[in-house]
């Protein structure tokens, strides 16, 4: 499916890529797991479509093993998709041949790791972590010049004295400074969009908040839209301005954050938000309990990946994939519970 043939001409599509920064369409990766006569594959992503509108915060929500990093990869050139279409502004990323071209499209979009240490040279100091960008993207010339932007970077991502910050190595850091760092490093190249894979999973609750006080801040300031993604539904509420959420390799549900913690309509969303410990009504673990496991991603089932786990499964459900069901302009969901899939995609839904 065209954006043309469902936002009607050339006119709704130049609309469309002033909204959106990034659009995704039915993106596709396939991982082999076997030899060369061995055709099975994981099916990592399955018809994955979003759109990151500018200066917005975007979450992808979802278990260990839906496919969230996986996205991130294939959006940063990381990885090759199998399939599908990534524009940005307009362009079609993956079909550009020229080495230009992907080093324009490398610099505008940069990623932050989820693991803080493992992303930086434990060999090098925070000085050469962030310089390294900065020199190979030309973006300050002279010693001089480029001292004063990496300090004016960490200045930024709030680490002070900067330059006491910069002579040190990553172990002379904390969990939390290391990932300031890795954001200093990423904003060193003046993106447009930062893929942020999980960067407060592995951080103490206590400095969780200031990680995401810097993203929005960097929103807001520098325009920046992010693609915030997480398996903490709650940190999602807190910072996105939308949600979406994956399961096992497939965009189940999405809507503007508060919506989609209020009324959620995917079943799958219902028992994300059932674990998540309520101290005003207590812990009620016993809504957190599913049956069964993850499907395999190798060898998937015909039908909604979730059915093997729903409680409300119904035989259509084990039948086929359900359709985008349009509830309003800014919820969308793919269940068999909410109709046939017949609404039509809107800009926020998957095209």
């Amino acid at each position: 499916m065209s954006i043309d043939r469902h936002q009607g001409g050339t006119a709704t599509v130049a609309q469309r890529s002033t909204d959106f920064v990034m659009e995704v369409q039915h993106l596709t990766k396939r991982f082999p797991v076997g030899g060369v006569l061995d055709k099975r594959a994981v099916h990592a992503l399955q018809d994955v479509s979003f759109s990151l509108p500018r200066a917005k915060i975007v979450a992808l929500v979802g278990e260990s093993g839906s496919g969230k990093s996986t996205t991130a990869r294939a959006l940063a050139r990381l990885i090759e998709p199998t399939g599908g279409r990534i524009l940005y502004n307009g362009r079609d990323i993956l079909r550009e041949e020229p080495r230009s071209a992907s080093l324009s499209y490398r610099e505008d979009v940069q990623m932050v790791f989820q693991d803080p240490f493992g992303s930086l040279n434990p060999a090098h100091t925070i000085r050469h972590a962030i310089e390294r960008p900065l020199r190979i993207h030309r973006k300050a010339k002279g010693r001089s010049a480029i001292r004063e932007r990496v300090e004016t970077l960490l200045e930024t991502v709030g680490l002070t004295p900067p330059g006491e910050t910069a002579s040190k190595y990553p172990y002379q850091l904390s969990g939390g400074q290391r990932q300031r760092v890795a954001f200093a490093r990423a904003l060193a190249v003046d993106p447009k969009v930062m893929l942020a894979d999980e960067p407060v999973s592995m951080l103490d609750v206590s400095i969780r908040i200031g990680v995401l006080n810097l993203m929005e801040r960097l929103k807001e300031e520098n325009g920046i839209s992010f693609l915030y993604i997480t398996h903490d539904i709650a940190s999602a509420r807190y910072i996105a301005d939308e949600t979406n959420v994956m399961y096992a390799g497939r965009m189940v549900e999405g809507a503007e954050s508060r919506e989609l913690i209020d009324e959620p309509a995917h079943p799958y969303t219902q028992l994300l938000l059932s674990a998540v410990p309520n101290p005003h009504a207590g812990l009620r673990t016993d809504e957190a309990t599913t049956r069964g496991e993850i499907p395999s991603l190798i060898d998937p089932p015909p039908g909604c990946p979730f059915a093997p786990r729903c409680p409300h499964v119904m035989p259509e459900c084990q039948e086929a994939m359900p359709g985008v069901t349009r509830l309003n302009a800014h919820h969308w969901v793919r269940c068999h519970l909410h109709g046939s899939g017949q609404g039509e995609p809107t800009a926020n839904l998957p095209v």
